[in-house]
């Protein structure tokens, strides 16, 4: 869906010091929407506006909501929330809002995801440096749209930026996916508890029949439906947890989410199906019998599981793998 970035959005509007995020959503999307900038019945749906704005699909989903109850957009007998017809608040000539729409893709969505992928497959084998005037250079773009670029991958926590201002993508040694994870086995039960006061009892039970479901062809499940398993549980489930500074540092600490679906197809053969499929379960089970300790306990233990799992992952892939070089991509060490 189209539309400017939320770092713009956040420089175009001041919304208070430290608003929530479904609240920041909300006024993004419905200036957009007073402004003109979406036609009537357009159709607003929660995945491709999470990933426009660099958030998780619960921050969406609420202001979605919101802006129903203001009678700006109405649920869709289908998918997804249908704009009303409003009263354009737009000024004519200069602005050049009025004419974005959220449906179109931005000036860095083209090159984004090719990045990633050239990040995700490169750091199983070594640490890399990335210079935002040669990416600039190797995709045609300006330094604004490269800066942007790096500042999401930033925000995914693919790379990091030292006191210099220079970018790099750490290699995924076993001493970094363990610190990934260490992380994450410390914020992510709490951020459960947290969920589990606000999440919906239909999303659980979504979770608990999608596993389901994917542990009966276990041995077929593809690389991105596997990610996909991942994302409603680590992210989408969690995003309930209604601490937006918590789900921020998550979303460093989960980079390893990114690269899922490169490590799997590039370690397939490692294990005959998918063993974070009953670990979720467990989870998800003890969630839907109330159990909320023993799912943030269960939460963690498969933390740690997957960590070793991870670390063996990229050492299989880190001794078969050859990478072609980069203008903007450059070997450290």
């Amino acid at each position: 869906m189209p539309g400017k970035s939320l770092a713009d959005d956040r420089k175009a509007e001041r919304i208070g010091a430290a608003p929530r995020l479904h609240t920041r959503v909300l006024s993004i999307l419905r200036r957009r929407i007073r402004d003109g900038g979406v036609a009537r019945d357009a159709r607003l749906l929660e995945s491709p506006l999470a990933r426009e704005l660099g958030v998780s699909r619960a921050p969406v989903r609420q202001a979605l909501i919101a802006l129903e109850a203001e009678g700006l957009v109405r649920r869709s007998g289908g998918r997804g929330f249908l704009v009303e017809e409003v009263e354009s608040t737009t000024s004519s000539g200069t602005d050049d809002h009025a004419a974005v729409t959220l449906d179109s893709r931005q000036s860095w969505q083209p090159i984004y995801d090719t990045v990633e992928k050239a990040i995700v497959e490169r750091i199983s084998v070594a640490s890399w440096r990335i210079v935002e005037v040669d990416l600039a250079r190797h995709f045609g773009v300006s330094r604004t749209v490269a800066r942007e670029v790096m500042a999401r991958l930033h925000q995914r926590g693919l790379v990091k930026r030292d006191d210099k201002s220079r970018w790099s993508a750490p290699a995924l040694t076993a001493d970094y996916i363990a610190e990934l994870y260490e992380m994450r086995w410390t914020l992510e039960p709490l951020a459960l508890t947290k969920a589990s006061e606000h999440a919906p009892r239909a999303l659980l039970l979504r979770l608990h029949e999608n596993i389901q479901g994917a542990a009966g062809r276990a041995s077929a499940l593809t690389g991105g439906e596997l990610d996909a398993l991942e994302a409603e549980l680590h992210v989408e489930l969690l995003g309930y947890c209604g601490n937006a500074t918590l789900i921020e540092a998550l979303r460093r600490y989960q980079s390893l989410l990114v690269a899922h679906t490169f490590l799997y197809a590039a370690s397939s053969t490692q294990f005959p199906s998918e063993p974070f499929l009953p670990e979720h379960m467990k989870i998800v089970e003890r969630l839907v019998a109330s159990d909320v300790h023993g799912a943030a306990q269960a939460l963690m233990q498969h933390l740690k599981a997957a960590c070793e799992r991870a670390i063996a992952r990229v050492g299989i892939i880190a001794r078969d793998l050859e990478v072609s070089d980069l203008s903007y991509m450059h070997r450290l060490g």
